[in-house]
């Protein structure tokens, strides 16, 4: 495994990309524990102290997982990629939902420019939106579940409030500004897709800590979590890497006077064809009871739905229980099939492939097909479904035995899915790289 390391760099334009990735890598670590200007940063860690030794995040442990724990200070870039993730999704549903935003996609790399470019302006405002939510909470000591009043975030100081809080929105939607910018540097001249790059940091900077804390609980429950963990993601990889090849034969075609098609080719259909976007909805939607009970405050005591929500979806001991981990396993399973069937039509694919005679073997180019794929599809959806729902209630499942906590089980849910899903591809892009120049790739 080193000689491919070795290779890398000695070819000089490879090289240069893995230098500028790195860079951009610290640059955006860097940011994330930069404080923000009018937050106390002895403040924020007293709290932050307070909140390992038993709080929880709650509504904000999603957010502050993909911000790489930035979010719980208040840094320069607390919001982390969270508001562009968050852009992306609704454009892509957008896409199907507007006739206008379907066309775009089509027009191939121009109407994927203008896209973009709606995804810079739309994530920009949601961070001023989250930036102006999170400097409430944090101000009202809502951000750590009022567990740490006594430390104002947000100290009072000479200036105006208003002036303190409008600095630190215009602070944190810079941050954002700034993160974008990073993703699409890192993506044109760095080493893999930019933003997924910087996910894979923000969650990867978690494990040391995270692994420390079971350390010092007990060195046997961490050897016992390792071994889980590597199983975990040796489990990950496989299904990641599973497909379905779909044979697809091409029929020569003479146009002009050369001859074209007479090709064969497969469709890949993967296992896991929605990635990582089924278990953040599914987290986002469970946020909810939490969210609403928070706000509610002393007003939720005398509502019995609320209080049974809350005893069943928002305290601490519901989160390893029955109902939390069984809704949060169905649902998992329902968006992912929600997910695939907006995001992959069999009727465009059949029509595409009929438009340039290719047909799959043994079946019929039109509705026939369409009704092959979409058979097919239905067919690797549900292990796929499965297998990310099992991995995102091992935290869970798991949370008595490495300490009550959830997020100090660092091997289940999003966490291992983003990493290993952008290790994998990274590295393929480095092997593709590696293979272009004769080197020995990584895989022999």
């Amino acid at each position: 495994m080193s000689s491919p390391f070795i290779s890398a760099f000695k070819t000089p334009d490879l090289r240069k990309k893995l230098i500028f990735t790195v860079a951009m890598i610290a640059v955006y670590r860097l940011g994330a524990t930069l404080p923000s200007p009018g937050v106390s940063y002895t403040n924020v860690q007293k709290c932050l102290n307070v909140v390992n030794n038993g709080a929880q995040s709650g509504v904000f442990s999603l957010l502050n997982l993909f911000s790489g724990g930035a979010l719980l200070q208040l840094s320069v870039f607390a919001l982390g990629i969270m508001p562009y993730i968050t852009a992306s999704i609704i454009l892509q549903l957008l896409t199907v939902v507007i006739p206008r935003l379907e066309q775009l996609r089509k027009e191939g790399q121009a109407g994927q420019a203008k896209i973009t470019q709606y995804t810079r302006y739309l994530t920009l405002g949601l961070a001023i939106l989250q930036s102006s939510a999170f400097v409430a909470l944090a101000r009202s000591g809502q951000l750590f579940q009022n567990m740490c009043d006594q430390y104002p975030i947000v100290p009072s100081t000479k200036l105006p409030m208003w002036l303190t809080v409008g600095v630190l929105v215009i602070t944190m939607t810079a941050g954002t500004g700034v993160i974008m910018w990073l993703g699409e540097l890192v993506t044109d001249r760095g080493i893999g897709n930019g933003m997924s790059v910087l996910i894979f940091t923000s969650i990867a900077a978690r494990l040391p800590a995270e692994g420390q804390s079971i350390w010092q609980k007990s060195p046997y429950r961490f050897v016992a979590v390792l071994a889980v963990g590597v199983l975990v993601i040796g489990f990950v990889v496989f299904l990641e890497q599973a497909q379905r090849r779909v044979p697809v034969q091409y029929a020569k075609r003479m146009i002009g006077r050369r001859m074209y098609g007479g090709t064969s080719t497969y469709i890949p259909l993967k296992v896991n064809q929605a990635g990582v976007i089924p278990v953040i909805f599914a987290s986002s939607l469970l946020y909810l009871p939490q969210l609403v009970i928070q706000l509610m405050g002393q007003k939720a005591t005398n509502n019995s739905v609320l209080l049974w929500i809350d005893r069943h979806f928002v305290q601490q001991s519901a989160l390893s229980g029955p109902y939390y981990i069984g809704a949060y396993f169905l649902l998992i399973i329902f968006f992912t099939y929600f997910y695939v069937s907006i995001t992959f039509n069999p009727t465009e694919v059949a029509d595409n492939m009929k438009k340039y005679g290719g047909f799959v073997p043994g079946i019929r180019p039109g509705k026939p097909t369409a009704e092959y794929l979409d058979f097919i599809l239905s067919r690797i959806t549900l292990p796929g479904a499965l297998y990310l729902a099992v991995i995102a209630v091992l935290p869970y499942l798991f949370m008595n035995f490495v300490g009550g906590n959830k997020q100090n089980f660092p091997f289940g849910g999003t966490a291992v899915l983003i990493i290993v899903g952008v290790g994998l591809e990274t590295v393929k892009q480095i092997e593709s790289q590696l293979m272009q120049r004769n080197y020995e790739g990584f895989l022999r």
